[in-house]
């Protein structure tokens, strides 16, 4: 056998490729050096060209569009109120229906589970129309006083507004209820341990951690709510109140322009969707400080054990307590 020359490497002391035979590089690894981001937006603009497309090649009436998106446009203020009062009762409703869930009282207990089978139960546009036309029909057949059955005569937006926040409610009720339950059970003991009532304890220890927890879930809900606020449109509206889905609807059946003006308000729906999924991200950002841990690799000496001289340490978030490092050396 003839002695190899150490200076030269043979194809034993190679490591192994992913590439492809004839040394050339697959397409998976040229894109390595592409970045992620540019990727994605390179899938964007893919779509947004090829509906570009099909928008030129569907003959729209774009004449038509243009002068009649402002008048859709002027129902996004009441879109968003509808949605915001929703929510803000519908937190409020689950808030009060998570503490019944996890009550011992048993009328507690049993009403808060009668309101979360009912609503979450039935479809949504069966429940505003309950409570837009049955209801004042309750009223009559009771002999209600006057007074209460003018309260219960509702107008379109009311009613919406109520549908959606018992609707909404209930299927948040479990949103809260698991995150109260995530809090550990240590802490309450503690708490309690202290002297604190329970209303203290769920005050000062268990809500302010079970919030980073209901944030993510309750913006969903509140995007998902923006959307459903179409459905009000089926109780009817006056003009003065008409969400953008009702005035599109009565556009295009006039002008015998259904699809231009579908795509119109689907593209203000969407607009709004984007708009607050931006500000739910900024938010579930701001309520993760103090909770995200951070991983940072720091130079060491050689012969520490890790990457050649590359250690290891876990920097805790702010207000977080220190975690003591793993010696280097030895067994653990």
């Amino acid at each position: 056998m003839t002695e190899r020359d150490p200076g030269v490497a043979s194809n034993v002391d190679r490591p192994p490729t992913a590439s492809s035979p004839g040394g050339k590089r697959s397409f998976e690894e040229r894109s390595l050096a592409i970045p992620f981001r540019a990727k994605v937006a390179a899938v964007w603009i893919f779509i947004f060209l090829l509906l570009g497309t099909l928008f030129a090649f569907a003959s729209f009436d774009q004449d038509w569009m243009k002068e009649n998106v402002a008048f859709i446009v002027r129902g996004l203020w009441v879109t968003v109120v509808i949605a915001a009062v929703s929510i803000v009762c519908a937190v409020i409703l689950a808030g009060l229906g998570a503490i019944g869930r996890l009550s011992r009282n048993p009328i507690a207990f049993g009403i808060s589970g009668f309101y979360t089978s009912f609503f979450r139960g039935t479809p949504l546009i069966v429940q505003m129309f309950l409570i837009y036309l049955a209801l004042p029909q309750l009223a009559t057949g009771l002999h209600l006083p006057s007074g209460l059955r003018d309260l219960m005569i509702l107008g379109p937006a009311e009613a919406g507004i109520i549908a959606l926040s018992l609707n909404y409610g209930a299927y948040m009720t479990e949103i809260f209820r698991a995150g109260i339950e995530s809090v550990s059970h240590s802490q309450r003991e503690a708490a309690e341990a202290l002297g604190m009532t329970y209303a203290k304890v769920m005050r000062r220890v268990v809500l302010p951690q079970a919030t980073r927890v209901i944030i993510p879930p309750i913006g969903n809900e509140f995007i998902a709510m923006m959307k459903d606020t179409a459905l009000v449109s089926f109780l009817g509206a006056s003009f003065a109140f008409m969400e953008i889905f009702r005035r599109a609807q009565l556009l295009g059946k006039a002008d015998f322009r259904n699809l231009e003006a579908l795509v119109l308000v689907a593209g203000m729906y969407w607009a709004l969707t984007a708009l607050f999924t931006v500000f739910q991200g900024r938010l579930e950002h701001r309520m993760s400080k103090g909770y995200v841990r951070t991983v940072k690799f720091v130079s060491g000496a050689p012969g520490d054990g890790i990457g050649g001289g590359a250690l290891m340490h876990v920097m805790p978030a702010e207000g977080q307590p220190q975690i003591p490092e793993i010696p280097s050396g030895g067994d653990h």
